[in-house]
């Protein structure tokens, strides 16, 4: 399949895995509040069953975020980064409209995601608290990636 891209010089924001710097994805999870001390290969599991979306300047990773999603009815949104020296230019909102226009996941009945400080962000994508958040459930491990010794 023909790789998702749009672009917004002198930014290109792409669904091609070959273009992913996993380290400097893993470095920047490994230091996030959602992802702290998750191994790199977790997060190269993580990206190989998800579809994801690379930011570059040039061939320089600048951005990620990864869908979890079947196509049809459901979205987790999950890992969402612009790297500090490129924030403030708009490129985490043209990010999250460009996943949000990908093709393949047009007509989804429900989308999800999780955030602790860009909730302003998302709401302007329609993103909203759960309407009924007595309805959902989780199992949360958030060390399940680091090996009991």
């Amino acid at each position: 399949m023909t790789p998702f891209e749009c672009h917004r010089d002198p930014f290109t924001l792409s669904t091609d895995k070959a273009r992913l710097d996993v380290t400097v994805i893993h470095a920047f999870l490994s230091n996030s509040y959602w992802a702290r001390g998750i191994s790199r290969a977790t997060v190269e599991q993580a990206i190989a069953g998800a579809l994801c979306f690379g930011l570059f300047a040039g061939n320089e990773q600048v951005g990620f975020a990864r869908v979890i999603t079947d196509r049809a009815t459901f979205a987790y949104l999950s890992d969402v980064f612009i790297l500090e020296g490129y924030r403030g230019n708009g490129l985490g909102k043209w990010l999250i409209e460009s996943i949000l226009a990908h093709p393949e996941l047009q007509g989804l009945r429900r989308w999800l995601l999780a955030t602790a400080d860009a909730h302003g962000l998302y709401a302007q994508f329609g993103f909203a608290p759960l309407a009924h958040p007595e309805k959902y459930m989780t199992i949360h491990r958030p060390n399940s990636d680091q090996t009991a010794v």
